[in-house]
């Protein structure tokens, strides 16, 4: 089969395209004929040596991605839930090694859902990381409630287009921040307010938030307590809850944390469940075939992607 790998870390170009063999899956695993990757920030950041680049180097060959969607054609023993033949998608082994850079994929069957048969495989593949950090954030960590106020950072992002419509679906209020020419798509998504970063500094324009997704760090969180009201919750997604954002945090009466995704097929099936019926819909601003990936990694880079960058690979 074709894959992605790198032998050095290095720049986009760096992705070396190589034929391997078909990977063998194990006990509880499913081979998947893969047809649509995502890319993701922490793709880029690995691919340079950073993030988890040295986990997967303990298990060469390195192949980058997590994100997929495609066709089941083998399953492992004790696997109930798939048969060859389904179409799956999901988030494979994060944080660990997914090898998601390849015309085949093993993935344990608890990281995967079935995709929805309205739902093309590239969009399929979009939700997958990014859908799933939304959602474990705003319903399993900060449990949102209707009517609470929600503010988003990057919200025109790939998180951060998902957070605003996960927030709709649960009745919310959502403010989001983005700048000037991406303020039409979040409220579009969904977003009741738009905040433009580069006019104003957020923590001057909002209050009384229940809940902030932040995806920007130490700086933007410890700002961002300024939104929220007593019994708030700040959860990271870049690590931003550090020393100094608990002790103003606890100062004022605020739950602050930092959270990384998982995988999980039964969080998958949910936002399986809601792309079906139209109610979580992946933007997908560009396409780009196999062997341009290092040209998806580039536009990445550029952190001015409005929703998911994708690459078909069949």
């Amino acid at each position: 089969m074709k894959a992605f790998v790198v032998n050095e870390p290095g720049p986009p170009d760096s992705l070396t395209l190589t034929e391997l063999e078909k990977p063998t899956i194990k006990e509880g695993e499913v081979l998947i004929k893969v047809r649509a990757i995502s890319i993701n920030p922490v793709d880029t950041k690995t691919r340079e040596g950073k993030a988890f680049f040295n986990t997967l180097k303990e298990t060469p060959p390195v192949i980058p991605g997590w994100d997929i969607s495609g066709e089941v054609v083998e399953v492992g023993e004790k696997v109930s839930y798939f048969k060859p033949g389904d179409e799956v998608f999901g988030m494979v082994n994060f944080p660990g090694n997914g090898s998601a850079y390849a015309e085949y994929v093993a993935a344990p069957e608890a990281h995967l859902a079935h995709k929805p048969a309205n739902i093309p495989h590239h969009e399929a593949a979009a939700a997958t990381l990014a859908a799933l950090t939304a959602w474990q954030v705003l319903v399993n960590e900060a449990d949102i409630q209707p009517g609470q106020r929600v503010l988003v950072h990057a919200a025109a992002g790939g998180v951060g287009h998902f957070a605003i419509q996960i927030a709709k679906y649960f009745k919310a209020f959502v403010i989001g921040t983005a700048s000037k020419e991406n303020h039409d798509f979040i409220r579009n998504m969904g977003a009741d307010e738009q905040v433009d970063y580069n006019e104003y500094k957020v923590e001057d324009v909002v209050t009384d938030v229940d809940i902030v997704l932040d995806s920007l760090g130490e700086e933007n969180s410890l700002r961002s307590l300024k939104c929220l009201k007593a019994g708030g919750k700040l959860v990271s997604i870049l690590g931003g809850a550090k020393e100094a954002v608990q002790q103003e945090a606890q100062k004022r009466n605020i739950e602050a944390k930092s959270y990384l995704v998982h995988s999980s097929g039964e969080d998958m099936a949910k936002i399986a469940d809601l792309m079906s019926q139209g109610k979580l819909t992946a933007h997908v601003s560009r396409v780009y075939d196999f062997e341009d990936i290092a040209k998806a990694h580039a536009q990445v880079e550029t952190r001015k992607t409005r929703g998911k960058v994708v690459v078909n690979i069949s």
